[in-house]
């Protein structure tokens, strides 16, 4: 890796504290003392990592793992700041400092305080440039400034820039002195609750809405450049033809100019080739080792630029040779396929909110650890929710496999200015994060969130990267383009069915929530689903990854993602505490969970019910008279709701609609084609009596109560009342006492593997 000024870390995850302090205790544990003049304001909550933050070593990992230079210079640290109002030109009094790359609002800031939108947030540090430098061009980069950011150095100004989530940088060179004193200012306006794409910041921060970030919250460097360089690369594997797609950008179009690639695996050459700058060429793959999270194998990459013999730049990177695309199954139902095989996805909704450090991890450990958590706990997916990490993030997933479905920040878009900005930084996410192997989705609009032209915007975003799979819109208002159909299911799970050209996925569900004193924002605690204790929270969780996998066997679903990694503020269904100090799900039982337990059950769905996707029913309270389960029956009067039906707080059900009274009668019309039924069963939660009719035909008495989805026998006589057409299933269901519930399909059950392979 290569050299900084400042000190390193390794890396490594840490192990979880079972105890809770305050950031000074923890930075006394540590062994670090507070610089004079810095510490972290008195935040609400802490992570154990907080100790480790110091302005001698805000994050000093190489911050561009994909192209990799020797020297660089780390600009993290203290800073002088002050806020104006946003009609100043300059700052003249800066108020005291800040800790850069934590955002104002952050307790490690030391400032935490919110930036509005009439006021401007100024930034100033003074530095050296390394004498050896000279004769190169020096460049200063940003990772992400939220989000109107100006930039001068040494009173001139060297380049402005909009949007908060992608990294940017500007030749400084002609604007250096030379003398070791450099100064830099930067000015930031941010307007939060604007137009502009800022996902889940808000100033009214409650429930699924954050403490918003403001100003610098990624890494400043600077880096020495020759005149004519390597600016970015793009990699694009192809498995199927066994070659890389390679890309070299270069600010040159000399004829002369030519680039060498050289792939190797375990420091053992395996390919070269020499290609055009600016233009696509091949580095042939010859066998290639497949990325999968199960295996995520890279392939280390030097890139030389030369000009005839002589070299002129080089950088190293790597890559991974893995694909995604659609694919039917064996029963023709469509599925996301990696490199060919339909691997179900099991992932978190992760949102990337820390309570010490908002929008930025305190350490590189801390971004590192919360992949290790998720794929400890079986999961192999996260969905990256309406944020853009730093690229480091990516590169933790790239390296210990954890696949990424990433959002696009949402914004409003209501002018044609913001819905340009909104394209924009749409375009430079997919450039800027595009060559990490472990994403395989662009999610475009998060539910409505500032949805327009999704018709439009689908195919041009498949045109500017055609590798990877498109999700429209997650939840809500599908407009039935793109590769994905997906449904939110809270608490779930339900599943949308999986169409000719669109495979089906549950892009969130779950949301049990649980605060754990001690472990909180504040004395409130939210969640989809409130538990009342661990215990309950663990059992909820085991029904609803049984669920999940029932679909996955059953129904072709293809992903289901649970929300969330972590508590974020007064949100509290994460998997573990918004401090990352208590896993509120058992480890073990959890990857077990996740990874589909033991054998599975599979079916063919003929009738389905609400464990599969949001069925109407026709039903009354009243009674309908003797002959209410004939198909000759007039229904007409009768209401409609959608199954099952019941009342809360009754175990393992799928509530859709309140039936809270002793009787319930319910129809349902179905249309068969040809299936072979001779081994159809009725799948059924009562409780309690139920008795169930096939067109007039009694298919099944069922007395007392289940407390789970059962299978149960069809009398011989109702099923041989089934015919190709229009059929009838009717149900009553009858109520005494304590919790009360019923639904019901049909279906064709196929005992298989994990792996899916029918015994």
């Amino acid at each position: 890796m290569p050299k900084t000024s400042g000190s390193r870390t390794d890396g490594r995850a840490v192990n979880r504290p079972w105890v809770f302090y305050s950031a000074l205790a923890l930075l006394t544990l540590a062994g670090h003392a507070a610089p004079a003049g810095w510490r972290p304001a008195p935040g609400a909550l802490m992570t154990r990592w907080a100790a480790e933050v110091s302005p001698t070593n805000a994050l000093p990992e190489y911050p561009r793992p994909q192209l990799v230079r020797n020297d660089w210079l780390n600009l993290n640290g203290l800073w002088a700041y002050t806020i104006t109002p946003i009609t100043a030109t300059e700052a003249t009094n800066f108020a005291g400092q800040i800790l850069v790359p934590f955002p104002i609002e952050s307790s490690l800031s030391g400032v935490m305080q919110r930036l509005d939108e009439n006021s401007t947030l100024w930034y100033r540090r003074y530095f050296a440039v390394p004498p050896a430098w000279a004769g190169q061009r020096v460049r200063l980069h940003f990772g992400a400034v939220d989000w109107h950011a100006r930039v001068s150095l040494n009173g001139r100004p060297v380049g402005q820039h909009r949007g908060g989530y992608d990294d940017f940088s500007f030749d400084i060179t002609s604007s250096l002195q030379w003398n070791g004193h450099e100064e830099i200012t930067v000015a930031v306006e941010d307007p939060t609750d604007g137009d502009q794409p800022h996902g889940k910041q808000s100033r009214t921060s409650e429930n699924i809405f954050y403490t918003p970030t403001s100003g610098i919250w990624q890494t400043v460097w600077l880096e020495p450049v020759p005149k004519i360089c390597l600016d970015e690369l793009r990699l694009q594997p192809d498995v199927d033809k066994e070659i890389l797609h390679v890309t070299a950008a270069v600010g040159s179009q000399l004829e002369s100019l030519k680039v060498e690639v050289v792939a190797l695996s375990s420091n053992r050459e395996i390919a070269r080739v020499t290609g055009p700058v600016n233009r696509e060429f091949s580095l042939p793959v010859a066998t290639p080792h497949r990325w999968t999270p199960d295996d995520p194998f890279l392939y280390d990459l030097k890139v030389t630029l030369k000009d005839g013999n002589r070299v002129v730049d080089s950088v190293t990177s790597y890559f991974g040779m893995r694909k995604v695309a659609l694919k039917k199954d064996e029963e023709g139902k469509t599925r996301i396929a990696l490199n060919d095989q339909f691997t179900f996805e099991m992932g978190a909704l992760d949102q990337g909110f820390w309570p010490d450090g908002i929008y930025t991890a305190p350490t590189d450990a801390a971004l590192r650890y919360d992949i290790e958590a998720l794929k400890r706990d079986g999961f192999n997916l996260a969905r990256k929710h309406v944020k853009v990490e730093p690229d480091r993030w990516y590169y933790w997933c790239d390296k210990l496999g954890l696949l990424v479905w990433q959002d696009m920040p949402s914004g409003k878009n209501t002018t044609a200015e913001s819905r340009i900005q909104f394209e924009t930084e749409l375009q430079r996410m997919v450039e800027s994060r595009g060559n990490h192997p472990a994403i395989i989705v662009w999610i475009l609009f998060n539910e409505g969130w500032g949805q327009y032209d999704t018709e439009r915007l689908v195919p041009w975003l498949k045109a500017i990267d055609p590798s990877r799979l498109v999700d429209d819109a997650s939840g809500w208002t599908d407009k039935r383009v793109g590769d994905i159909i997906d449904t939110h299911s809270y608490p779930g799970p339900e599943s949308p069915q999986p169409e000719p050209d669109r495979a089906a996925v549950i892009g969130e569900f779950g949301g049990l929530g649980l605060g754990l004193p001690g472990h909180t924002w504040s004395g409130k605690s939210w969640g989809y689903q409130p538990m009342p204790d661990i215990e309950t929270l663990n059992d909820h969780y085991q029904t609803n990854s049984i669920r999940v996998h029932m679909l996955n066997y059953s129904y072709g679903l293809s992903a289901a993602i649970y929300t969330q990694t972590a508590d974020v503020e007064t949100e509290c269904n994460g998997l573990m505490t918004y401090d990352r100090a208590i896993d509120k799900l058992d480890p073990a039982a959890t990857r077990a969970a996740n990874l589909g337990g033991g054998p599975q059950q599979r079916y063919q769905v003929i009738v389905p019910n609400g464990l599969y996707r949001r069925v109407p029913w026709k039903y009354t309270l009243d009674d309908p008279g003797s002959q209410w389960f004939q198909p000759a029956f007039d229904d007409g009067g009768w209401k409609e709701g959608i199954g099952g039906f019941g009342t809360e707080g009754t175990p393992n059900t799928m509530l859709n609609t309140t039936w809270n009274t002793a009787d319930i009668w319910l129809r349902r019309e179905f249309t068969l084609g040809h299936e072979d039924l001779s081994h159809a069963v009725l799948q059924v939660h009562h409780d309690e009596d139920a008795e169930i009719y096939l067109n007039g035909i009694l298919a099944a008495q069922l007395p007392s109560y289940d407390t789970l989805y059962l299978d149960q026998k069809i009398n011989p006589e109702a099923l041989a009342a089934l015919h190709p057409g229009v059929n009838l299933i009717a149900v009553h269901c009858h109520q005494t006492t304590g919790g009360q519930y019923i639904d019901a399909g049909i279906v064709i059950p196929l005992t298989t593997t994990p792996d899916g392979l029918e015994k």
